[in-house]
């Protein structure tokens, strides 16, 4: 099993980093290696679609003596997160912060340990803060000979014009509907039909797909947020939905939460002497940055869970007007066949779209500082509307 066997549905991908992978060994080597190798890349494509996969099986190819074999050291370490040789800059804010980005920069400065390569993956390269931007700039404009970095964004435009311009793109595809439910028969044992089920639902996220197809209170989550459309019957079984989905959000972040902010009190603490005899002269001040940077990972992880469900609900509406226009062909939520019809004939196509874009305008504003339930609440209300017959 190789390091690219994960990436479903990229097939055109794989092969042009293969093709660089093969460059890389040659310019180690002393040889000429051609354009196909350069210091810095950014995987692009829309949430589940494997970006951060990529870049990690990329990682862990260039760091295989054969290409990204999947069984020699150097590729269970890179894929496991443990290569001394690979560093993730990882955030679970809303930003990633200018303190991180100059630790990854002096990373990046630093001689291979294994005398291949220094690989700096930087997940979310979209939240990277206009200073954090520019601690990296120089990085990448003077790279160390043997240091690579690998950006993930949604799209090219998310990222700050000084970096992207500075990185090769590469584009990840939604991978297709039977990609996905294979993958999970093969590498997850999921029974076909669940699998198919869960490839559908997905819409092609392959975490997303993973967890719905194992994990039944994630099955039943996305139930409970299907049924919010027959819901919306007046003012107060709207902020009863509002209220419900809120509450399962933060239901939903608070174990992942809690165990981060235990291994990060128990990592600070020991760093600070903990456990000899007392803590080192600053250690109140940095748990009291630790406190408030973990308050504000604690909403990112609520609203992260809250956006998932928005679009779960904006596939039910997708559905709707792919009725109304007649459209052939499955619907992503086809077990909800009867209430997708009776909503179809109950309004029209314009009105449906618009409480599409008020999903989506709702998405965008939980990327403010806007609380959570007084969003969810507006966005209740026009769900509900006045039905045009």
């Amino acid at each position: 099993m190789s390091v690219w066997d994960d990436l479903i549905g990229q097939e055109e991908l794989v092969a042009s980093l293969q093709v660089s992978v093969a460059a890389a060994a040659s310019a180690l080597k002393g040889e000429r290696s051609g354009a196909a190798m350069t210091h810095a890349w950014l995987f692009t494509g829309p949430p589940g679609s494997g970006r951060s996969n990529a870049a990690r099986a990329f990682a862990a190819a260039l760091q295989c003596e054969r290409g990204g074999c999947g069984e020699c050291l150097a590729c269970r370490t890179t894929v496991a997160g443990s290569n001394a040789d690979v560093t993730s800059l990882i955030t679970e804010q809303s930003v990633i912060r200018t303190d991180a980005a100059r630790e990854a920069v002096r990373m990046a400065a630093l001689s291979p340990a294994n005398r291949r390569w220094q690989i700096m993956i930087v997940e979310d390269a979209d939240r990277l803060h206009e200073r954090a931007a520019d601690a990296l700039l120089k990085s990448l404009e003077e790279p160390a000979p043997r240091t690579v970095w690998l950006l993930c964004a949604p799209t090219v435009q998310d990222v700050v014009p000084t970096i992207r311009s500075r990185c090769r793109p590469l584009v990840l595809r939604t991978p297709p509907t039977a990609a996905v439910a294979d993958y999970l028969v093969r590498r997850d044992r999921v029974p076909s039909a669940v699998a198919t089920f869960a490839a559908r639902a997905s819409q092609g996220h392959i975490g997303r797909a993973r967890a719905l197809a194992r994990d039944e209170a994630t099955r039943n989550r996305r139930r409970e947020v299907l049924r919010i459309p027959t819901q919306l019957s007046d003012l107060g079984s709207c902020m009863t939905s509002a209220a419900n989905l809120s509450e399962a959000a933060t239901e939903e972040a608070k174990p992942r939460s809690d165990t981060l902010d235990a291994k990060e009190l128990a990592d600070l603490e020991l760093a600070y002497g903990g456990g000899r005899g007392g803590q080192a002269t600053g250690f109140a001040a940095a748990r009291k940055e630790l406190q408030r940077d973990q308050k504000q990972r604690a909403k990112r992880l609520v609203k992260d869970s809250i956006d998932r469900s928005l679009l779960d609900l904006a596939s039910f509406y997708r559905d709707v007007v792919a009725v109304q226009l007649g459209a052939v062909g499955g619907l992503v939520n086809e077990e909800l066949r009867q209430d997708i019809d009776t909503l179809a004939r109950a309004t029209s196509g314009e009105v449906t779209t618009q409480r599409l874009g008020a999903i989506f305008n709702t998405r965008e504003l939980l990327e403010t500082e806007v609380a959570p339930l007084l969003a969810l609440e507006s966005l209740m209300i026009s769900l509900r509307g006045a039905p045009t017959q």
